[in-house]
């Protein structure tokens, strides 16, 4: 039963996140005749040398590689959901435009509001491992190949050579600037919605008074670690305490140190990524 409840919110985040996306599509975008980039970009430009060859065919002949290799790494319940949120956002889109006729708005807001709304669409649906395809699919796969960089930053690599391509072959400068302002807003929330939850804030605590703090955090629910450390012009040898902490716990933790020990050494730092009790699951298939 936990399981089909499980599948279920899985699918009703995938199925907002393609509202999201669809609304976006239909109301920031097609209006101002801003291109998103992605394999939609490239089936225009392939369209337009080679006009016999239709827009809605080349987006399947693009996209079916990536959906076999998806299937191999990433399994049946990856392409089950993927090819769900490639249909739910293709009826969206046509749903939405025939529900209303959505007027342009000034260039630089719409590329700015639809990269936030089409970013947090994208975002929900890559969160629970789904895909429309496309550049979002590619940069999935190639995240596996370099760990190192962020879904959003491959994507926005793609996807931006994608759209000075688009520029180039339409000679239309402002749509491409705007269409780029709109990809980098996508591909930064598509990063916070992602990875922000598994974010938060490194604490470093040294003071005389650290068997008080240490007890005090850790009745308030904070974790903490004990380095031992030594004064370089001192040399005197006392414990530091190391604290991953969420963002909404800074407060707190500042100001039990403070209260306790107003001459602590206090260091607090972001952390791009916390994994562990508490915080985020390491998986070893996953973003």
């Amino acid at each position: 039963m936990r399981a089909i409840t499980k599948t279920l919110k899985s699918y009703a985040i995938i199925t907002l996140g393609c509202a999201l996306y669809a609304l976006s599509f239909d109301w920031f975008y097609v209006p101002n005749n801003l291109t998103c980039g992605g394999f939609t970009g490239v089936a225009q430009i392939v369209n337009f040398f080679v006009p016999k060859l239709s827009i809605g065919l080349l987006l399947l002949v693009l996209n079916a590689p990536l959906y076999v290799q998806g299937l191999r790494r990433f399994g049946f319940s990856f392409l089950v959901k993927s090819l769900y949120a490639t249909a739910a956002s293709a009826v969206l889109v046509d749903a939405f435009a025939a529900l209303h006729t959505f007027r342009p708005l000034e260039p630089l807001l719409s590329g700015l509001y639809g990269g936030v709304v089409l970013g947090v669409g994208c975002g929900l649906m890559l969160r629970e491992e789904a895909t429309t395809g496309g550049t979002e699919l590619a940069s999935w796969l190639l995240k596996r190949r370099f760990p190192h960089l962020s879904l959003g930053s491959i994507l926005l690599g793609l996807d931006l050579a994608v759209i000075l391509s688009y520029a180039a072959v339409f000679r239309n400068l402002d749509n491409a600037l705007y269409g780029g302002v709109a990809l980098y807003v996508t591909t930064k929330v598509i990063d916070l919605i992602v990875y922000g939850g598994n974010t938060g804030k490194l604490a470093h605590i040294i003071s005389a008074r650290q068997e008080e703090i240490t007890r005090e955090l850790l009745d308030n629910g904070v974790g903490v670690t004990k380095l031992q450390a030594t004064g370089a012009y001192t040399k005197t040898e006392r414990p530091m305490l190391l604290c991953a902490v969420r963002r909404r716990e800074v407060v707190m933790v500042r100001r039990i140190v403070k209260e306790i020990d107003p001459d602590a050494f206090f260091i607090m730092c972001d952390a791009g990524e916390v994994l562990g009790e508490g915080f985020g699951e390491y998986k070893p298939d996953g973003l």
